[in-house]
């Protein structure tokens, strides 16, 4: 079995066994005390997880030994696949295709030729109350890098 589709099957795991024990993503995050949205990435398979904290969360959703050790393996991020028809993650991709290039802009004029790094960085989830309705808040928290030539 490839390390992907040996990953994609730890994933199916994880969320089988979650929902079955009524946990949330936020309570593996803190079983083994990592921030809720890497943990959450980790367990969908986009990173490795440490042996302890792999095996923490085995005996806690009752994984078999090859999910256990899929989830430790580094990952191949090769792209979203058929996940790039999800409603929510399409909305995503929508929202980097309308406000892509003003980010681009934005980012230059205020740091220079660079990029912000998917490597060194951080993401956060909320929710903030509006009176028009629930507002959801992502927020990307990356390492700027400049181009050296």
């Amino acid at each position: 079995m490839s390390m992907n589709a040996a990953k994609e099957r730890a994933a199916e795991q994880v969320r089988t066994a979650k929902n079955r024990a009524g946990l949330t993503w936020r309570a593996l995050a803190e079983h083994i005390d990592r921030p809720v949205e890497w943990t959450t990435a980790a367990l969908l398979g986009q990173h490795p997880v440490a042996e302890r904290d792999a095996e923490r969360l085995g005996a806690l959703l009752d994984l078999d030994d090859e999910a256990v050790a899929a989830l430790q393996a580094q990952p191949y991020r090769t792209g979203l696949g058929d996940a790039a028809n999800d409603p929510t993650i399409y909305r995503f991709l929508e929202a980097v295709a309308v406000y892509g290039p003003t980010i681009k802009e934005l980012i230059h004029e205020e740091f220079g030729d660079g990029i912000m790094s998917a490597i060194n960085f951080k993401i956060d989830v909320s929710r903030r109350a509006d009176p028009g309705g629930d507002r959801v808040v992502v927020t990307f928290d990356g390492k700027f890098l400049d181009y050296s030539w």
